[in-house]
């Protein structure tokens, strides 16, 4: 299976192991992208992980993944909101199942946000989080961004990636201007405007220079 993402990144198989996690980094091979590759493993104890950009046939299984935690760390995603976006979210695979997701969105010229991380539970222990979690940093730097913010919980495991906590919102104040005008609920949160406040309760700001 060949896929393009429009860099000259090419990626190969990600896996995860149930003894640890090992990933394998992006390669680059003239400039064209190579075919992402499924391994077999012959290890019982191994499961591959593969990691690609989602596909419109992917969204129903996003939402049901990303339900899985609403509530509790994720707010509800909307399916149309999803099929809009779609470009912007990556997905793990085992065996074929889809397991993970997590997505990209650009805030402004040097920044985007982290959106969506979630992990079906059973598969909690193979280190996918941290798989997409790497790959979308790849994506923002392949695309010249500078920063990248997330609004989460679960800070331990952001800050094994270099994210730091941050008070209030990181832009100047001509960029928080031009911001506000975005209809973007996630960007509402980002700017911590009044309306959002009830959906980022307890949540910590964590930011990471690229």
């Amino acid at each position: 299976m060949s896929e393009s993402d429009g860099a000259d990144a090419v990626w190969t198989e990600e896996r995860a192991q149930a003894r640890g996690t090992s990933a394998e980094h992006a390669t680059r091979e003239d400039g064209v992208l190579a075919e992402e590759r499924r391994e077999q493993s012959s290890t019982a104890s191994e499961q591959v992980v593969v990691v690609r950009r989602a596909r419109v046939g992917d969204v129903r299984g996003i939402k049901s993944i990303i339900d899985t935690y609403v509530g509790k760390v994720l707010l509800a995603k909307e399916l149309v909101t999803l099929y809009e976006d779609v470009q912007e979210f990556w997905v793990a695979e085992v065996d074929g199942e889809l397991v993970g997701c997590g997505g990209l969105h650009v805030l402004w010229e040097d920044i985007a946000e982290i959106r969506s991380i979630a992990v079906l539970p059973d598969t909690a222990r193979l280190g996918i989080g941290g798989l997409l979690v790497e790959r979308l940093l790849a994506v923002a730097r392949d695309l010249g961004l500078q920063r990248v913010f997330v609004l989460t919980f679960e800070t331990k495991f952001f800050a094994r990636f270099g994210f730091v906590e941050i008070d209030g919102t990181p832009v100047s104040a001509e960029v928080y201007e031009q911001m506000r005008r975005s209809a973007d609920e996630g960007v509402a949160e980002f700017l911590d405007l009044p309306y959002a406040k009830p959906n980022t309760l307890g949540n910590s700001r964590m930011l990471l220079e690229l």
